[in-house]
């Protein structure tokens, strides 16, 4: 299978590096490609936005497995406009990296797959319009992953413990599920082998107050917490501030039953414990 991954993110790269062998060849996109020395193994393509490169437009014609983890912008999302003959012109396994924010404020109740999108932020708004529009592209075929908050290698709580940049920040009743990007890579996986298309969460079992993620993490490195702080006084960019705005336990039941993924790490604990083993925040 020939492979061509649109945003060269931190998923995507860990799911290269666990499954390159699945691929007979391996392409991807990046804004600049002169900024970029960690993708040994795959041929990069500069891509922004705008027209692409004639060799680009090539390449996706070419991809049986289309992997897309490029942001969505306020004119929509800038693959299908820039892609838009290409990907009409042929069949090819399809697999968009979106996020469970599109479920928007719950209030700490539980969600599924089958809960209507309540977007009330514009950048989640405009994950919904990109979901449709690839499930569009793609005549229904498209599989939709909703990725949960992600944390891996040189990515987690640890790591900012150790940096000195980790914060507690506390919101009555707020919680969150994660996912460690080897269970990323897995579903991935699991969606490039699936009949059809779909949308599945891809999540956590166990959504948790950020609070006690820091917490875990402190006691794992024998150190001190940072210090509590309150929602309402914290000091805090307004993207960060917005993560607040929803709360909601997202379900992934339907991601085992019918993708038949089994998370290595279920809930933050497993995850965390895996990453002080290997090393990280020493």
């Amino acid at each position: 299978m020939r492979l061509f991954i649109l945003g060269l993110g931190y998923s995507a790269r860990y799911f290269v590096g666990r499954f390159a062998d699945s691929f007979s060849h391996i392409a991807g996109t990046v804004r600049d490609p002169a900024q970029r020395n960690d993708l040994a193994g795959i041929e990069v393509h500069e891509f922004s936005g705008g027209s692409p490169a004639r060799e680009t437009v090539k390449r996706i014609s070419e991809a049986e497995v289309l992997l897309i983890s490029i942001p969505p912008g306020s004119t929509g999302d800038p693959a299908i406009s820039a892609f838009r003959d290409v990907l009409a012109a042929g069949r090819r396994k399809v697999v968009y990296l979106s996020t469970i924010g599109v479920y928007g404020d719950h209030a700490g109740g539980w969600v599924d797959e089958s809960t209507p999108p309540q977007a009330a932020l514009e950048r989640t708004r405009m994950r919904v319009a990109a979901e449709q529009a690839w499930t569009d592209a793609t005549g229904g075929d498209a599989v939709i992953l909703r990725l949960a908050g992600i944390y891996g290698p040189g990515r987690n709580a640890l790591v900012t413990l150790r940096a000195g940049t980790a914060r507690r920040i506390i919101k009555p009743g707020q919680v969150f599920n994660r996912i460690h990007v080897d269970d990323i890579a897995s579903t991935i996986m699991a969606a490039v082998q699936c009949q059809g298309g779909g949308i599945w969460n891809v999540c956590d079992d166990e959504p948790a107050p950020p609070q006690d993620v820091i917490a875990y993490a402190a006691q794992l490195m024998n150190v001190a917490p940072p210090p509590e702080e309150a929602f309402e006084t914290a000091e805090m960019s307004a993207m960060a501030r917005s993560f607040y705005a929803s709360s909601a336990r997202v379900s992934s039941a339907k991601l085992k039953q019918e993708l038949g993924v089994a998370l290595a790490y279920p809930t933050y604990r497993h995850g965390l414990d895996a990453l002080w083993r290997a090393g990280e925040g020493r």
